[in-house]
């Protein structure tokens, strides 16, 4: 199974988020994150969707898409012709016992203190998911008291954008 990452273009209209999934959904493709926003024009939203599924049902979800009245542009991203990021805040316990470490794995990390009081330590990490992953799994010593993350935000690299494939 493969992960993919899609960025769609539709009208920003009531209801557009909802028949969209519901595609994913009958189509069977688990989505693992979704990012939505308006985009440049307040007539246009941009959802970036991060599924997991097979070559050929991603296709033919993508020509379902297209089919849908409010879409108006679909682009799939990739590492080569993209840049992603996911933001996440994690909240962990403030100790005396673990505060050191915790300080030393934040600065490999890059990871920001938004939030220090007695009882906890927030951070903000930014990166791609597996340095999430990464980091999560190396919280786990310490206690975790929530984690709060985004989905996939992703651009496609140079002067190309999304608007250009106007399927309208």
């Amino acid at each position: 199974m493969n992960r993919y990452t899609v960025a769609v273009l539709v009208r920003n209209q009531f209801g557009v988020l909802n028949r969209l999934t519901s595609m994913f959904r009958r189509r069977q493709f688990n989505i693992s994150s979704i990012t939505a926003s308006e985009s440049e024009s307040g007539d246009y939203s941009r959802i970036t969707f991060s599924f997991d599924g097979e070559e050929n049902g991603k296709q033919q979800l993508i020509n379902q898409l297209y089919k849908l009245p409010d879409v108006c542009s679909i682009k799939e991203l990739s590492t080569d012709n993209s840049l992603s990021c996911e933001l996440m805040l994690i909240k962990l316990k403030n100790d005396g016992s673990s505060r050191e470490d915790i300080r030393a794995a934040a600065e490999a990390f890059k990871a920001e203190t938004i939030d220090y009081t007695k009882d906890s330590i927030v951070l903000r990490v930014i990166g791609d998911s597996t340095k999430m992953d990464e980091f999560i799994s190396l919280m786990r010593d310490f206690t975790i008291l929530e984690i709060c993350r985004t989905g996939t935000a992703s651009i496609e690299k140079g002067s190309a954008t999304l608007r250009q494939n106007l399927n309208l």
